[in-house]
């Protein structure tokens, strides 16, 4: 399965293909949901919901005690695209997400979970909390975001966690470099400039954009389409030249199978290319 060679517009259809192809029931769940914004059947969302503990964390493993941010975030990622962040178990989640910020606007991973959380999301690392802190302030801002959206024009109802946000905002924008790098991890920077974009903070957001612009001629497949994907979800335009420049990635990359190589396997090809699919529908 070679390359398309000398692309500059990705190949939707193929992409649709392939994940109609090698995708299992969610998956096609979530393809559809994308497409037409149809909420799939109630017994695939409930499969993704399943698992959740009485806080409203999920845990790193089925048979976790303690409820993992990064998961938690996982978890409401693919709930989002399935269109599945208004029901009762999303909303559990974010109001546990909420409820696990810092004093100083941070979040980290529960001392009990240093055995088992991955690399970048060990607690006290600060690496991983600035992450963390992107991470879980992203969800609760496109929660918000789309709140907003139910309004009518001109209604003042006060946005879910906009304080909880803004403390979040806080601490990523006072954690970057002068020259507009974090101390983080890849993906902290487009989930930060996705949080600084929505903020109204919008020389920061300039900033990461720049660094992430940068480097998106070398980017992996799999960080240019989430990137592209997150930046989309808060808002920022599909002519915005970050996004411009993912997609010429994306379409330098894309395979002739119409799949991507995730690196990982092909079931995670598949989440991948539903991830294109969501950046540039």
């Amino acid at each position: 399965m070679g390359h398309v060679p000398s692309m500059t517009v990705v190949d939707l259809d193929a992409a649709i293909g392939f994940v109609v192809k090698k995708g299992d029931p969610v998956d096609r769940a979530r393809l559809s949901y994308l497409r037409t914004g149809v909420v799939p059947a109630d017994d695939v969302i409930s499969a993704m919901e399943a698992g959740q503990l009485p806080s409203g964390g999920w845990p790193t493993s089925q048979r976790g005690k303690v409820a993992s941010i990064d998961v938690t975030c996982f978890r409401l990622d693919q709930l989002d695209d399935l269109g599945a962040l208004g029901r009762p178990a999303a909303q559990r989640a974010l109001d546990w997400l909420g409820g696990r910020q810092a004093p100083d606007g941070s979040w980290q991973e529960a001392k009990e979970l240093a055995a088992e959380a991955p690399e970048w999301a060990q607690p006290g690392d600060p690496e991983a909390t600035l992450y963390l802190t992107a991470n879980a302030t992203f969800w609760l801002t496109v929660f918000g975001l789309d709140f907003r959206a139910t309004l009518p024009y001109g209604d003042d109802t006060p946005i879910p966690y906009a304080d909880t946000t803004a403390r979040g905002a806080e601490f990523i924008k006072n954690s970057l470099n002068s020259d507009g790098t974090w101390p983080s991890y890849l993906m902290t920077g487009w989930l930060g400039a996705a949080v600084m974009y929505r903020q109204d903070m919008f020389y920061e957001a300039a900033r990461m954009q720049s660094v992430l612009g940068e480097r998106l001629p070398r980017m992996a497949p799999v960080d240019a389409a989430a990137m592209a994907a997150s930046m989309r979800r808060v808002g920022v335009s599909a002519d915005d030249w970050t996004m411009i420049a993912a997609k010429k990635r994306l379409a330098e990359t894309q395979r002739t199978d119409g799949g991507w190589d995730s690196e990982q396997g092909e079931a995670f090809d598949v989440h991948l290319t539903l991830n294109v699919i969501r950046a540039i529908r």
